[in-house]
């Protein structure tokens, strides 16, 4: 573990402590996305969950090991959702399209995502990376294995996963983040599914076989 990030406690042992802790990082969630990690409180986060102050340190030490918390929340809960939507496609064209749907699904419903990272890179930048390298890893992997299956062209798999996390990201942010519905429009998500079924798409050979 790097030097500055802190370790998680352990999950609570009772449904309702679990209930507990659940609130208290959805507070946070909304407290830092708000007000900002530099202006945000204890008290502040324990009255928006409706839990005691004592009841926090029950559960985390302070402020930075919740933001921590929050940002390890949310990096899971978003690649659980693109996994899940992703899995069940037929091909790895239709597995990027669906994943990235559950993306856009997601970021519209917790766009506190973009702004906690960012929040991320001063206050707790291990944290950060982590949550990176967590999403690029299983993207890559699964880049990969579509590669050896030839359902996609062969590229760098840890490359290409970064080039395609730095595009659903930009795109999320100024067509999520930045607008009132918080939506990508319908002609938007297919002008990038055509970008990436671009780079991606297997090309013939003079043989007639795709590589």
């Amino acid at each position: 573990m790097s030097l500055g990030e802190t370790t998680p406690r352990p999950a609570p042992r009772t449904p309702r402590g679990a209930r507990t802790r659940a609130r208290l990082l959805q507070a946070a969630e909304d407290v830092f996305a708000t007000v900002g990690y530099p202006d945000a409180s204890i008290v502040r986060i324990t009255e928006l969950a409706g839990v005691a102050l004592g009841t926090f340190y029950v559960h985390f030490t302070g402020k930075k090991e919740i933001f921590d918390e929050v940002v390890r929340d949310l990096s899971r809960r978003v690649r659980q959702a693109m996994s899940e939507a992703s899995s069940a496609a037929p091909d790895r064209l239709q597995a990027e399209r669906a994943g990235f749907r559950a993306f856009f699904a997601f970021t519209a419903e917790h766009p506190a995502l973009y702004r906690i990272i960012r929040q991320a890179e001063f206050v707790s930048p291990e944290v950060m990376r982590t949550h990176y390298d967590d999403i690029c890893s299983g993207y890559a992997a699964g880049l990969e294995s579509a590669m050896g299956r030839g359902e996609i062209r062969g590229l760098d798999p840890e490359v290409a996963a970064w080039a395609l996390m730095g595009a659903g990201e930009l795109i999320g942010m100024r067509w999520v983040l930045w607008e009132q519905d918080g939506r990508i429009p319908e002609p938007v998500f297919e002008q990038l599914m055509a970008l990436i079924e671009g780079a991606l798409a297997p090309t013939p050979t003079t043989d007639g076989e795709r590589t």
